[in-house]
């Protein structure tokens, strides 16, 4: 019988896996540099973690922010403006300013090579819209319209987000930022 997974160091290696990719990169993720460079082997990455496409998927659900955290208490639009606003600000200066480096590489690599990180990406776009889009539809909006302004939200701060890690205009992005939330909450409908 196979000794069961330790969950502990499990948890402890996809956080230095994490770690890794938001400063080398996704591109060229490859199981053995990168066991080498956080102290372990491919082996036991494998071990852990299965796959080189499953230690990817489990490193960007690990660092992605919780969208339904973020919006599922959204009852007005208020409240979706908040949390629009809480989401920018994740992505830009909170916890999630370096892995958002993750998804944009994820993003542009799944243009380029849709056969390998196609559905991930696409798994990892949906994972933001699908509850954002469930807040416009608790605001009564609906679902077609909801899933619109759900992306107008996610692909545009996201796109923004780029443009400041390009041009680092704090000032720039925040107001465009501002603007985009404003007028996503209030377009839809």
């Amino acid at each position: 019988m196979p000794r069961p997974v330790n969950a502990v160091k499990r948890a402890e290696l996809l956080q230095q896996v994490v770690h890794q990719l938001q400063h080398q990169g996704v591109a060229q993720m490859s199981l053995s540099p990168l066991a080498e460079s956080i102290g372990t082997t491919k082996r036991m990455l494998l071990y852990y973690f299965g796959s080189r496409e499953n230690l990817l998927a489990q490193a960007l659900a690990a660092s992605r922010p919780d969208a339904h955290a973020m919006f599922d208490d959204v009852r007005d639009s208020a409240a979706l403006c908040r949390a629009a606003h809480a989401l920018w600000e994740a992505m830009t200066v909170g916890e999630q300013s370096g892995p958002v480096r993750m998804l944009l590489q994820l993003l542009s690599l799944a243009v380029t090579d849709p056969e390998q990180y196609g559905d991930i990406a696409a798994e990892t776009v949906e994972v933001m819209v699908g509850p954002i889009a469930e807040a416009y539809v608790r605001l009564g909006h609906p679902p077609e319209q909801a899933r619109a302004g759900a992306t107008l939200l996610v692909s545009g701060l996201r796109g923004l987000c780029q443009d400041r890690l390009v041009t680092h205009d704090v000032v720039r992005t925040d107001a465009a930022a501002r603007r985009l939330i404003r007028d996503a909450v209030t377009a839809v409908g």
